[in-house]
């Protein structure tokens, strides 16, 4: 297993993205400065997204104009189709987090387009970007989709293939609705690493049903160094029925530092942002570790 993990810090986008309480832009670049103090590295910032469809990102423009930029911190904004990305481009992000959905019913409910559509799409921003900006892709549903079922392996690889003739820096593979267990993490990384041995990997949990940090554990085990997170565990999907939230980072950090992984995140730190998310948001959130505190 590798000695150091990244962390990329999405409660300012996946994190809030489904939340009835709108927050303020204010807000927002509270909870994006709390992340960089916390000393994470890459921040999913927000998504460049019909506001209609969620409304809490449809700040996303001011949210790029208005981002304390730092060297050491990397912004991430996701899109979903080509006038998303230019807009992240535009924005002078560092990264364009691009979506393509394993499941086409996911995929037309989600981005109103069929996964080849989008996948076309994807080819289309990486032959065009003249821009600095970095473009990764996210596969959702990797894992299991909520209105087909089962995502065979088969079907996984073969969107990781098409995806990679775009030529992406990295690969998350996102389990959206929170189904995987451990044993689908490692046969799933290896499906693609028998394929793409040199991609590098990222990965993406919902702890829908209390699996993600175990998830997560066999992730790293199986040598993948960036995972995602959200402080207080908060997140989901607004088009995936019963979402819940990601796994919380203040959890993951301190499993991995008590493991002798170093992820370059300050637990207390991410412990009060944590802490003060839910005074936000004014609901309980699912993390532990921010009631449980830390050990020793």
């Amino acid at each position: 297993m590798a000695q150091t993990v990244e962390i990329i810090e999405v409660a300012p986008r996946d994190g809030i993205q489904n939340e009835k309480k709108m927050l303020s832009t204010d807000t927002k670049l509270a909870l994006i400065n709390r992340a960089i103090d916390s000393g994470a590295s890459r921040i999913e910032v927000t998504s460049f997204v019909n506001p209609k469809r969620v409304p809490q990102m449809a700040d996303a423009d001011e949210i790029a104009a208005r981002l304390p930029r730092n060297a050491s911190t990397r912004f991430i904004g996701l899109a979903l189709n080509k006038r998303g990305f230019e807009r992240a481009a535009n924005a002078e992000l560092d990264e364009a987090n691009f979506v393509v959905v394993a499941s086409d019913t996911f995929s037309e409910r989600n981005q109103g387009a069929s996964t080849a559509d989008t996948i076309k799409a994807l080819h289309e921003v990486t032959d065009s970007n003249r821009s600095p900006i970095k473009i990764g892709v996210s596969i959702a549903t990797a894992f299991g989709c909520p209105f087909e079922g089962e995502v065979s392996i088969s079907r996984l690889v073969d969107v990781v293939k098409r995806c990679m003739q775009a030529e992406p820096f990295e690969i998350a593979l996102a389990d959206t609705i929170g189904v995987a267990t451990p044993k689908d993490v490692a046969e799933r990384i290896d499906a693609v690493r028998q394929v793409f041995p040199d991609v590098p990997l990222r990965l993406h949990f919902h702890n829908t049903r209390n699996t993600g940090i175990a998830n997560a554990w066999a992730g790293v085990q199986a040598g993948v160094t960036a995972l995602d997170s959200s402080f207080g565990g908060v997140g989901g999907c607004p088009f995936a029925p019963r979402a819940t939230g990601n796994i919380a980072t203040e959890d993951l950090v301190y499993m991995l530092e008590r493991s002798g992984i170093s992820t370059g995140v300050s637990l207390p730190s991410a412990i009060e942002a944590a802490k003060w998310l839910e005074g936000e948001l004014g609901k309980t959130v699912s993390g532990q570790v921010m009631k449980a505190g830390v050990f020793p």
